[in-house]
């Protein structure tokens, strides 16, 4: 990672854009931190793991139910679906 204070990021933008290429680049004010620029791929890759850690919370919720409450005879899925 590498540190850089916010006003020298604004007067090397396109430097900055081919740094967080390879690692990311924490912009800081007064010398803390304030935001975090990095490449749109690390960005999707992050986003996509994300989803995914959300998916699996709501799974072990759904599984946590299932368990509580059971389940719904597919008979009555269908019936209810208006699929008979």
């Amino acid at each position: 990672m590498a540190n850089m204070p916010i006003s020298q990021a604004r007067e090397q933008l396109p430097a900055v854009i081919e740094l967080c290429q390879t690692e990311a680049v924490i912009l800081e004010k007064y010398g803390k931190p304030q935001a975090v620029v990095i490449s749109y791929e690390r960005y999707d890759e992050l986003m996509n793991a994300l989803e995914d850690l959300e998916d699996l919370e709501r799974i072990k919720e759904v599984e946590a139910d299932i368990e509580v409450h059971g389940t719904i005879p597919w008979e009555e899925v269908r019936r209810d679906l208006g699929l008979e």
